[in-house]
């Protein structure tokens, strides 16, 4: 038989009943043993002896010969008789009664082991029926907190997640297959205007090819925010110490024409603030922030940069006004492909790339909407001392060894 838990408790049952019971009968059979006084069966066979007992038997019939006397012998003979053809007697049946009793308890212990581990069949039975198609499928089991409950709550909690990241994948799948269906379907309309008419004209031709120009730089946009959300949730690459406050200054630069465009005042407080991290992924980080600031923002408005270092904690924080977010949209502004509005462009794949590089880099961020319209967002990012960071610039490969 295969060594399942329920031929194991039972075992154990039948062994921990088989020695409670031998130590119980040992007991019964010295006490037993102890006290066995068979006077009938002595007065019995003295009679047929013919050494009848003058008076009648006490406690001490033996006391009633004359001592050394060939009664004396015969009594006490016929004595131990009696005595060890009882206990014989007593040995075999309690040798059958504990057989007997074992294999009940084996039975009994089977049942109550079954019983016990009902739980457990229904919840192997619940994880070989679930699959990706019924992932809302629950054990839902019912009865007292102990280990089993807890086990079914365990895998009911993992299902639940599951299910959330396969309805995650699926709406990412349909979203990213939706946003290239549309570029490319674009594409062909634009090419099969121009090759409808046989009569084009130059003109006609390059605003033709203009189109497709700027379809496929979308596409290509596209690609590369899947391709660094994907990046960045497959883990960091080579790692360096990075002052934020340095690449975020860059960035400020290079996004300051656009923000004059749009005029919007961008101002900025960045304090040193040094990580360990990828700094591509970094950048882009940063770059997204500022650029959904920008993006979603309103004429004559600002956007605010700032970093800082606490508690051996990094914060990158960008607050930018615009129109008023309600509390729960800005909580799924972080899923891929979530955007307030779809006519200010982009693929609202922004912020998604930020949570994934900043869990990349085992932080946290943080989105909260501004009473008076807009949104701030904050990074938080361990944070490393100037001096490692001097070091590890010198030396990195020995740092990181370090590390």
């Amino acid at each position: 038989m295969r060594s399942t838990i329920r031929l194991r408790l039972t075992l154990l049952y039948g062994l921990v009943f088989l020695v409670t019971g031998a130590v119980l009968l040992t007991i019964g059979y010295l006490l037993v043993r102890h006290n066995l006084e068979p006077h009938e069966n002595f007065r019995g066979v003295l009679r047929r002896l013919g050494l009848a007992l003058p008076v009648p038997l006490g406690p001490k019939p033996l006391l009633l010969f004359t001592p050394n006397s060939q009664e004396l012998r015969v009594a006490q003979a016929v004595r131990a008789q009696l005595r060890a053809d009882a206990l014989h007697r007593l040995v075999l049946e309690y040798v059958i009664a504990l057989g007997v009793m074992t294999l009940v308890s084996g039975v009994a212990g089977w049942l109550l082991a079954g019983r016990a581990l009902r739980p457990l069949r229904r919840i192997i039975a619940t994880a070989k029926r679930v699959s990706g198609e019924n992932l809302n499928e629950r054990i839902a089991l019912r009865g007292p907190q102990d280990e089993l409950k807890e086990l079914a709550d365990t895998f009911d909690g993992m299902l639940s997640r599951l299910e959330a990241t396969f309805a995650s994948q699926r709406s990412f799948v349909a979203n990213a297959s939706h946003e290239l269906r549309t570029p490319l379907a674009i594409m062909r309309t634009e090419i099969d205007v121009a090759l409808a008419d046989p009569d084009a004209d130059p003109e006609e031709l390059r605003r033709m090819g203009e189109a497709v120009r700027e379809t496929v730089d979308r596409c290509e946009a596209l690609l590369e925010g899947l391709l660094t959300l994907a990046r960045s949730q497959g883990g960091v690459g080579a790692e360096e110490s990075i002052d934020l406050a340095g690449l975020a200054g860059d960035v400020v630069t290079d996004l300051h024409a656009r923000a004059q465009e749009r005029q919007i005042e961008i101002r900025d407080s960045l304090a040193p603030a040094w990580v360990q991290g990828e700094p591509a992924l970094l950048e882009r980080l940063i770059a997204n922030l500022l650029d959904n600031a920008i993006r979603h923002n309103q004429p004559h408005g600002f956007v605010e940069v700032a970093t800082a270092t606490h508690d051996g904690r990094v914060s990158f924080r960008v607050v930018n006004s615009g129109e008023v977010i309600e509390p729960g949209e800005a909580e799924t502004l972080t899923e891929p492909f979530r955007r307030l509005h779809r006519e200010e462009g982009g693929f609202g794949l922004g912020l998604s790339i930020v949570r994934s590089v900043t869990l990349a880099h085992s932080g946290a961020v943080q989105l909260s909407p501004r009473p008076s319209g807009g949104l701030e967002v904050v990074v938080a990012l361990p944070g490393i001392s100037p001096g490692t960071a001097t070091a590890m610039s010198k030396n990195p490969q020995r740092a990181l060894t370090e590390k």
